[in-house]
């Protein structure tokens, strides 16, 4: 912290934290991303063959035809994506970096983050075609990919500690880059924390999507923000006038991300209104 005045798989088909010790944890019960309420809460056309003028396809053919170019296609898509996450993975740093204008030159995760990013980015790019560029607008696949997840962890409940720690660090770089923020992933998956820099927040992204996957409360996982004590009827005020969500849409990591943001937010704005603006926080701030 600069000032000492601050508070501191495949596909599925196939206390409070401990950062500071006047950090309290969100409220166990339905609580999630920081919110304090109640869970439905949220505080071509194909022409004659080359050679062939003087008689059609039979349906059939054209049919076959279609599917084969619509093959081709999904193979190119995937293709593009498929060379997206090599560049990736090969350079530490999402695809799409437009949000680091506002938070600043940031540096490549560390390399077990991006080894898991990099598998979030694979299992969606074969499901669904589409490769994951790093930005929120993203989020809405990787719910999708989450809502399938659930019904895989329904039959082999295993399947929540591959896919699980992919889509937790996929939400976190998503969260990093758009609020400036720092991983800290030392030890097992339960311990990693993203600890943002301009305010006083941190979280568990892997825990949240544990959550996400099993619709429930992950006890011991942090995917609750921690805040600093004193700005935490700030927060709980903001969420209560927050629209009603249903439990489904609750969990889903673009919802925890659509109410990290209004917390962000209103604790930016409080810390301007109150002339602490400036202050930038370290992971020794959190220790």
């Amino acid at each position: 912290m600069t000032s000492a005045s601050s508070s501191g798989s495949p596909p599925p088909d196939s206390p409070a934290d401990e950062a500071s010790p006047g950090v309290q944890q969100a409220p166990a019960a339905h609580d999630a991303g920081g919110q304090t309420v109640q869970t439905t809460d949220r505080i071509g056309a194909f022409g004659l063959p080359s050679g062939s003028s003087e008689q059609s396809e039979s349906p059939q053919a054209v049919a076959h035809t279609a599917d084969q170019a619509t093959d081709a296609h999904e193979a190119e898509e995937v293709e593009e994506a498929e060379d997206e996450i090599e560049e990736s993975e090969a350079s530490g740093v999402l695809p799409s970096d437009n949000s680091q204008a506002e938070v600043g030159s940031l540096e490549a995760p560390p390399p077990q983050v991006a080894e898991l990013v990099a598998a979030c980015m694979r299992f969606v790019a074969s499901k669904y075609k589409v490769a994951l560029d790093g930005t929120a607008d993203t989020l809405s696949l990787v719910d999708q990919y989450v809502r399938e997840a659930r019904a895989a962890f329904i039959d082999r409940p295993e399947s929540i500690d591959l896919v699980a720690p992919a889509v937790g660090a996929y939400l976190g770089e998503v969260i990093r880059h758009a609020f400036g923020a720092e991983w800290f992933c030392e030890g097992a998956h339960d311990a990693w924390r993203i600890y943002c820099r301009h305010v006083y927040l941190s979280l568990n992204p892997i825990g949240v999507a544990r959550e996400a996957i099993t619709m429930s409360e992950q006890p011991g996982w942090s995917a609750h923000v921690a805040l600093d004590p004193a700005e935490r009827p700030l927060i709980e005020e903001r969420l209560a006038v927050m629209p009603d969500v249903d439990e489904d849409e609750y969990f889903l990591p673009s919802t925890r991300f659509d109410t990290l943001a209004v917390i962000v937010d209103t604790l930016r704005a409080h810390a301007e209104s109150a002339g602490t603006g400036d202050i930038e926080f370290t992971r020794e701030d959190y220790a």
